[in-house]
This record gives structure tokens, C-alpha cells and sequence, in this order.
């Protein structure tokens, strides 16, 4: 078996949106991700367009995969719990969430019985994002 840590790699987490734009401009805005890429694919009638805090070769991106057809919001389900993000300062984060519509669903402070400082906020869709202040 090769040895994962020098031969694997997580490449991205991909989830779907409802409205691309509205969730481009909130991971690009107050989260402060970057457009790494972006593909239309008419013949399947999706755009998928990749996000991250730096170039792909190199760290995580998310995968925001829009479904043209797609009517109704998702359904989150019960399995997936939330993504993480390392920040240098998660209650002045959190204000850039809150003054761009957003929605933060836990106020930063330290987790309980811990000194970490930690907020959750969502993204348009509804998944939640947890900040983890990382100095």
C-alpha cells in the first residue's frame, strides 16, 4: 500500500447551491475565499466553479456545482455536519458575515470548557461553516 500522507491528498469538498452568484459573493466576500475556477457545462446543464484560500496544486477548495434545473433548495439530510476554516480573527469575521446578509447561527467565544475561539456561520444554501480562530 502506498504511504497516504506523501501520495494522497484531499483535493475538494464539493456542494451544491441553489443560487451560484449568491454563493460566489458570499465565499468570495466575507469569507475571503478566491475564485480558483470556473466550467460551464451546457450538455449537462451544470456550472461548477471551485473556491479556495490559495491555488489548487497546493490546498482545499470547495466545489460549488450549480444545477440549472434545480427548482427547490436542497436537502441538506442528516449525514453531513459542516466545513472548517482556520481564521486570524473569527469575531471580526463574523461582523463581515453579518453586515453582508449572512448568518451567524453560534456567536464567536471559546468552545465550553476550552480556550479556542470558534463561531459557525451559513452560506446562502444553508451549510454551515465552522470558524476556528487560528493566530
Amino acid at each position: 500500500m502506498p504511504d497516504t500522507a506523501a501520495n494522497y491528498r484531499m483535493l475538494h469538498t464539493m456542494i451544491r447551491v441553489k443560487d451560484l452568484d449568491k454563493s460566489l459573493a458570499f465565499y468570495t466576500g466575507p469569507m475571503g475565499m478566491k475564485m480558483l475556477r470556473k466550467r460551464e457545462v451546457p450538455d449537462g446543464k451544470y456550472t461548477l466553479a471551485f473556491v479556495g484560500y490559495g491555488e489548487e496544486n497546493e490546498h482545499c477548495a470547495v466545489e460549488l456545482t450549480y444545477n440549472w434545473d434545480q427548482e427547490k433548495p436542497y436537502d441538506l439530510g442528516s449525514g453531513f455536519g459542516h466545513l472548517a476554516v482556520g481564521v486570524p480573527d473569527v469575531y471580526g469575521l463574523c461582523e463581515q458575515v453579518t453586515k453582508s446578509g449572512g448568518k451567524v447561527t453560534r456567536a464567536p467565544g471559546p468552545v465550553k470548557f476550552g480556550t479556542t475561539v470558534i463561531a459557525f456561520v451559513e452560506d446562502p444554501d444553508g451549510y454551515k461553516i465552522e470558524l476556528i480562530e487560528r493566530k
